[in-house]
């Protein structure tokens, strides 16, 4: 089993590359099955959750060749199946995205229910009732999503609740229906615009995304494109509040400053300096934070994917903080881990109080999920002595390289498979 282990106390400094965004590059790549030419997508994250999804696709026929280790040649002219198999969804999250673009193309999908992290309830019924609204017949059988329709219709669809998959989902589906579709109360994540405007390259006719309406223009085909993802706004984020945690100097590079908003104001608030530029951010934390208050919302708000990692650095700071999760109700079980590296922390319902300690200890943790398993090596990579940090697979499933970009900044982060290895660091690190 990989571990991480990390000796902190260095301020991390120097220059970091942020990859393509996973969260896009999903929906982009589902999307990408909807013409039978063939698609050019580059700027893709080298992570595991894009990888069984080029796995998943290349299973129904999809021709995927590997261009570069970022760019990918695709084609789903040969497409036989519309039936995923359930080996590669149970890893992943966004394996919902091929029932909208499946749904689109062929009129039918049949998608075993998805996995990915639990970090809490993550219901697909808007995504349900987006395709019921479509003219679809949805149902839910022995695991799996069937959904069909003899022809998909134009409709004008209200989401109860603001969600990032069932807007992606719908608006895929919806793109090739016939006649003209809104969708109310949308999410408006850059990672959702970054889909559209994939849409659009093939020859959609969606217009509004980044607002809370969309329309969409169903059309009955799509062409070949090239396209680049868009950078990622949460690894972005994640070097960030690494700079702040450590009392660090990073240049955070190919980072869209727009999109980092809600990151930036909060870093300038307990006390970093934060220097915007044309495609990079530069924070620097040279002094010990301050406390502060945090609600995670949809965008442009703060992000839930972003939490656990202000959480850390909070842990730090002097006062007494207090995070409000809004967003995912298990966001929280990284607490228990920092507890564990002498945090002072205590969690109430969806509420943290955190009060910040002088310092951290190393100690063994568990990564709980994608972004907590990131921020959990922050803390190490901030705390005084040697942390390993457990069930790192998570934290591959989203960052590219993660322990070598932490290298390039000064960070002491390895890769173990054994015991063996870990007495070789600590003596090396003496």
């Amino acid at each position: 089993m990989e571990q991480y282990i990390i000796r902190g106390g260095n301020p991390l400094a120097g220059e970091v590359e942020i990859s393509g965004a996973k969260n896009a590059a999903l929906g982009i790549l589902a999307a990408a099955i909807m013409t039978d030419e063939t698609v050019l997508i580059e700027n893709l994250p080298d992570v595991r959750d894009i990888n069984v999804l080029l796995e998943a696709m290349e299973s129904i026929g999809v021709k995927v060749e590997r261009i570069t280790r970022h760019a990918v040649m695709m084609n789903s002219a040969q497409i036989g199946d519309v039936s995923v198999d359930y080996e590669y969804i149970k890893r992943i999250r966004a394996s919902y995205y091929l029932i909208g673009a499946l749904l689109g193309k062929y009129k039918k999908a049949v998608v075993p229910l998805p996995g990915g992290c639990n970090i809490g309830s993550r219901p697909i019924d808007l995504h349900i009732k987006g395709f019921k609204a479509l003219g679809a017949k949805v149902e839910i059988r022995n695991g799996f999503i069937f959904a069909n329709a003899e022809h998909l219709h134009g409709s004008h669809i209200f989401l109860d609740t603001v969600s990032v998959g069932a807007t992606i989902n719908i608006m895929m589906a919806a793109s090739m229906a016939e006649g003209y579709t809104i969708i109310e109360n949308c999410a408006r994540e850059p990672h959702v615009v970054d889909v559209a405007n994939f849409l659009n390259s093939m020859g959609a006719n969606i217009k509004g995304a980044g607002t809370d309406v969309i329309r969409i223009r169903g059309v009955q085909k799509f062409h070949k494109t090239e396209y680049s993802v868009i950078p990622d706004q949460i690894e972005a984020g994640t070097f960030m509040f690494a700079a702040a945690a450590t009392r660090g100097d990073i240049m955070v590079k190919n980072v869209i400053p727009k999109h980092l908003e809600a990151t930036s104001a909060k870093l300038l608030e307990i006390g970093c300096e934060v220097e915007e530029f044309d495609n990079a951010v530069r924070v620097v934390a040279s002094k010990r934070l301050c406390s502060t208050n945090v609600k995670t919302l949809p965008y442009p708000g703060y992000p839930t994917d972003m939490q656990p990692q202000i959480g850390v650095t909070l842990a730090l700071a002097k006062g007494t903080s207090i995070v409000t999760e809004s967003i995912f109700e298990n966001r929280f079980k990284y607490m228990d881990e920092l507890a564990r590296m002498g945090a002072d922390v205590r969690v109430e319902g969806n509420t943290a109080i955190i009060t910040g300690v002088e310092r951290l200890t190393g100690a063994r943790v568990s990564a709980p999920d994608l972004r907590a398993g990131a921020a959990l090596v922050i803390a190490a990579l901030a705390a005084d002595g040697i942390t390993v940090v457990d069930d790192i697979v998570y934290i591959q499933r989203g960052y590219e390289c993660f322990d070598e970009k932490l290298r390039s900044l000064g960070a002491e982060i390895e890769m173990i498979n054994s015991e063996k290895e870990a007495q070789k660091f600590r003596l090396r690190c003496g």
